[in-house]
């Protein structure tokens, strides 16, 4: 029923057969025990014969396993299959409890090659699988990932005389969801249902996960109807789904399962003050719900403000209690409270659809949320308040906001670096920007750059940048003081920078435009990797010159560049695309045609990026006839032409009124068959328009808009009456919404056509499904006949 989901956690039963822990080396004196119990066996059975040599032989097999395990343990893997090959040709009579202990130990590394390895050599010498060993088989292959392997040893052996237990199939879908494999999930599912397994609450939680990874609203739904058909529902349970409605935003569901939570918490509270026993039944076999939560009314006195409890058996004596939220004042009653436990899990499930009101913006209901936490005795958290304020910024603004910091407090909380960033953004909004900075001087992790973007931005609104150097400093500040910390910790650890430990670091500060630390960093990699006899590599100076080129230091570019080659880093394609790259910004393309024959020189061929650049340049010039040339010479060298090369010739076309070159690079897409994205629409678009050619405008905008679904005409016809009727002509007010889950399935191209043919349909202008048939279109492709014939 639940099967399109995907897959989740948890605990296999191989665990109760598990009795070493995982990476655990037998201990020396264990191995002396074995080798005396192994001399003694052998007396014995010098002595008395037949059943003490049972004895000794079953005392060699397991230091015979023991050795292999060793083995594996030490990584001797060669080792390990010799003992294995030796260990099953040399004994007699053996059985699936003489693997327990290798099972065991790859069950617990996870090792799942040697537990194929082990399974072939049991199948070659006729050994069948009892349940102990089919269980830690299962439980390695799904912890080390082998989830087909493991699929195929369910759908084997359970068609040989094997049932695999429920457990088994919970924890193949623990791995499934460890491995984001939908279809291994799909597959398991299945099986469960062929073979009528059941489910207990494991596999309800396991699904449950796989609806919310899959981010499966409708699926969550099914699986809470189904769930309360046949389990006494528990406070840990309704947690689980509580956090699964949060998760998708589906606030209505979420509030109504807390409600049910507290009701259920105080019904459990009021049973053991009454002596009774609660009992909630926890089978492999889902059992009827024992009554349901209809005697627990959950009503929402909206006059009042509050949520109020109505148990039909019993009655609470009532206490009086306020809380203050900006200028509002809320009445609610006190109600005692369940267990700590209880306690903790309901002030959790409060946080997160309090969470959930700030993201839907209900400041109402978080404000009613609040109270009944007071209600209740439950105190609010730091993480509770971090939602509530955001709830109460987003609908109420700044000031309701720090009022609730005042409460904060007063109560000795101290706010999360997340309330105080959501603060501090909304006083950058509103233009209060010192108490914006004081705010932002309070985060004691500087890892939030909206909050500081939007600092920044109001300094620009303001005209102070002043203070928004200011902030830029402190920044790059925190970020040294960050990369120190780390150095002396791996400094501590006796752990030295590699190539990527170093590359990362330097790309970090590359990014932060950190360049002085950068050149600073890049002379101590030298320095360590030349004390060391290591090549720093050529990777590190790219990401270096890369860094370098975007914060336009074109001086030290080209001083390490030239220090390269003598230091002995030889450059590489990449290198001299980058230095190209540096000839853009200075606008020289003398420079760069130098580069390009250095690096023929050198043996590396210019690159569809390289040709990009390069026409970059001369677009800078304005020179539009040398970059046709250097297109041509391009095609002509068989460079694969991208979207990005010809909307670079587009984007310099568009600003300078060029329609002739426009129309020539559109038609040259077509003829290589090299598909427009949105941006090469907007440039042709708006270049006929800033032309004053709106009705070319509208017909250009459809037929690259449809070229951007599909090149091919004759594909149209089978899709047309589907986009008409659900995206194009569709007049319900879903239609928009439609397209804009095209756009959240990464289909950015196919997203953006439906919009701009819809746009189109919408103004008056009728969409054409065959494009080739436009007459802008056939005067492109004469067009472009005739200059190639001629050129």
């Amino acid at each position: 029923m639940h099967r399109t989901l995907a897959r989740v956690p948890l605990r296999s039963l191989a665990d109760c057969f598990c009795e070493s822990k995982p990476n655990s080396k037998p201990h020396q004196n264990k191995r002396r025990n074995v080798a005396e119990k192994l001399e003694v066996s052998r007396t014995l059975t010098t002595a008395n014969g037949g059943e003490f040599w049972l004895f000794g032989e079953k005392s060699t097999r397991k230091s015979m396993q023991m050795q292999i395990v060793d083995a594996l343990h030490s990584n001797e893997r060669s080792r390990a299959s010799n003992l294995l090959l030796k260990f099953v040709h040399e004994s007699y009579s053996l059985g699936a409890d003489d693997f327990v202990c290798i099972l065991n130990y790859c069950a617990n590394s996870p090792d799942p090659l040697f537990v194929m390895e082990t399974w072939k050599v049991m199948q070659e010498k006729e050994i069948g699988l009892d349940d102990k060993c089919y269980l830690l088989m299962m439980r390695a292959l799904c912890r080390g990932g082998y989830l087909q392997e493991a699929s195929n040893l369910m759908s084997f052996l359970g068609g040989h005389g094997i049932s695999p237990m429920l457990p088994v199939y919970n924890s193949f879908l623990k791995a499934c969801a460890k491995m984001r494999s939908i279809l291994h999930a799909n597959q398991c599912l299945d099986l469960m249902e062929h073979r009528a397994v059941g489910r207990n609450e494991v596999t309800y939680n396991e699904i449950l996960k796989l609806a919310l990874w899959q981010k499966n609203l409708s699926a969550v739904h099914g699986i809470w109807k189904d769930y309360i058909k046949h389990y006494s529902l528990s406070i840990t349970a309704l947690r689980k789904f509580i956090r699964s409605f949060t998760r998708l935003r589906d606030l209505k569901s979420a509030y109504e399962t807390l409600q049910d939570m507290v009701a259920l918490a105080i019904r459990t509270r009021l049973s053991r003050t009454a002596g009774e026993r609660s009992c909630y039944s926890r089978l492999d076999i889902p059992i009827p719900l024992y009554g349901d939560l209809s005697s627990q009314k959950v009503t929402l006195d909206e006059s009042k403000h509050f949520v109020a409890l109505e148990m039909e058996t019993h009655s609470y004596n009532a206490e009086q209690c306020t809380l203050n939220l900006g200028n509002k004042e809320i009445q609610s009653t006190k109600i005692g409270m369940p267990s700590k436990h209880e306690n903790l899990i309901l002030r959790r499930s409060f946080n997160d659809v309090i969470h959930a009101c700030a993201q839907t913006q209900n400041c109402e209901l978080a404000e009613m949320l609040m109270q009944q936490m007071q209600s209740l005795g439950l105190r609010p958290s730091r993480h509770t308040y971090d939602g509530f304020v955001r709830a109460v910024v987003s609908k109420r603004g700044l000031n309701d906001g720090m009022e609730v910091l005042k409460i904060m407090r007063q109560m000795n909380l101290k706010p999360l670096d997340s309330t105080l960033a959501t603060l501090s953004i909304s006083c950058s909004r509103a233009l209060e920007l010192d108490l914006a900075e004081v705010l932002l001087d309070q985060i004691s992790d500087r890892l939030y750059p909206h909050p500081h973007n939007a600092l920044l931005a109001a300094c620009d609104v303001m005209d102070q940048p002043e203070r928004a150097v200011r902030i830029l400093t402190k920044m790059k500040q925190h970020c040294a003081k960050r990369i120190k910390t780390i150095e002396m910790d791996m400094v501590k650890n006796n752990v030295q920078h590699s190539h990527l430990s170093m590359k990362n670091l330097l790309k970090a500060l590359g990014a932060e435009g950190m360049t002085r630390e950068l050149i600073q960093y890049l002379r101590v990699a030298e320095n360590l990797f030349s004390r060391n006899n290591i090549d720093l590599g050529t990777s590190i100076y790219n990401a270096v010159l890369h860094s370098l080129v975007e914060a336009r230091e074109v001086h030290m570019v080209i001083e390490i560049f030239k220090k390269m080659k003598p230091c002995g880093v030889l450059p590489n394609a990449a290198t001299y695309d980058i230095m190209i790259d540096c000839c853009s910004v200075i606008i020289c393309f003398k420079s760069a045609c130098a580069l390009v024959s250095m690096m023929l020189r050198d043996g590396f061929y210019p690159t569809t990026l390289t040709y990009t650049t390069l026409i970059k340049i001369l677009l800078k010039y304005e020179n539009f006839c040398e970059a046709m040339n250097l297109l041509d010479q391009a095609s002509s060298e068989g460079v694969q032409l991208d979207v990005l090369l010809y909307n670079t010739i587009l984007q310099k076309a568009c600003e300078k009124g060029r329609i002739d070159v426009i129309e020539f690079i559109v038609e040259q897409m077509h003829q290589e068959r090299v598909q427009p994205d949105p941006s090469t629409c907007q440039y042709v678009f708006t270049a006929y328009v800033n032309c004053g050619f709106h009705n070319t405008a509208a017909e250009a905008l459809q037929v690259l808009s449809l070229r951007m679904i599909c090149e091919e005409d004759s594909s149209f016809q089978e899709q047309r009456k589907e986009f008409d009727d659900n995206s194009i002509l569709a007049e319900d007010s879903e239609t928009e919404l439609r397209i804009v889950r095209v756009f959240k399935a990464s289909d950015v191209n196919l997203a953006t056509a439906l919009l701009n043919l819809r746009w189109c349909a919408i103004v008056g202008f009728p969409v054409s499904w065959s494009p080739k048939e436009s007459a802008w279109a056939k005067r492109l492709s004469a067009n472009y006949e005739t200059r190639t014939r001629t050129g």
